[in-house]
């Protein structure tokens, strides 16, 4: 992926535009090369100078788009130690990026749903590390001492991560695109965080912001 590396970035952004509208489309088996070298304006010869297949070109654009949550991660304000106001803020973010790149946020739920054992464990692999690191960043500078003390931190942390996973896969099954994602849906994420902050920080700290 040299070759791709040393194109403009405007030239790459073209290529790589053009594949995930393919991509999220169609999926990875059905998309094709030939309608991504179409709208990319480019040779089929020079597509596979950049990539050597298709998988190759797929799990690359995952990777390349995935970074879009750095974005997220520079708007945090890392002095907000409050857990639950901080992923509440998380939410706002992400929220305000999914609007601003849509067509990113788009391939990357077609990508959760993607089904080709050609690409699937390499799909779970990438984002099993995504979600790791999400976790890991989310918790840096985070005040312990707001939960009760008479709950163990690491069972907590689990029974929260959890929570938040599967409430975004909830929600993920009710969504087309990712334009459908309004004020509803970060509002039931708030409801959560507000009985978890109820059942979780002791008393004088319980009360929602």
């Amino acid at each position: 992926m040299k070759k791709f590396s040393e194109l403009s970035l405007e030239k790459q952004e073209v290529i790589l535009n053009a594949a995930m509208d393919e991509f999220a489309g169609n999926g990875f088996e059905k998309a094709s090369t030939n309608s991504i070298v179409l709208r990319a304006r480019i040779s089929k010869g020079s597509l596979f100078n950049y990539f050597k297949s298709k998988k190759e070109l797929y799990l690359f654009l995952i990777e390349h788009t995935a970074g879009i949550m750095e974005r997220v991660y520079e708007a945090i304000d890392w002095k907000q130690t409050d857990l639950f106001l901080r992923l509440r803020e998380v939410g706002l973010i992400k929220l305000r990026i999914m609007r601003e790149c849509p067509q990113v946020f788009d391939f990357l739920h077609n990508v959760t749903k993607e089904t080709s054992p050609l690409v699937r464990s390499e799909i779970d692999r990438i984002l099993q590390n995504l979600i790791k690191d999400g976790f890991s960043r989310l918790y840096e500078n985070i005040n312990f001492d707001l939960f009760r003390n008479d709950l163990d931190t690491n069972r907590l942390i689990n029974i929260i991560n959890w929570s938040m996973i599967g409430l975004s896969e909830q929600q993920k099954q009710k969504l087309h695109s990712i334009t459908d994602i309004n004020e509803e849906l970060h509002a039931e994420w708030d409801s959560y965080f507000s009985i978890m902050r109820r059942c979780f920080y002791r008393q004088e700290n319980a009360k929602d912001n």
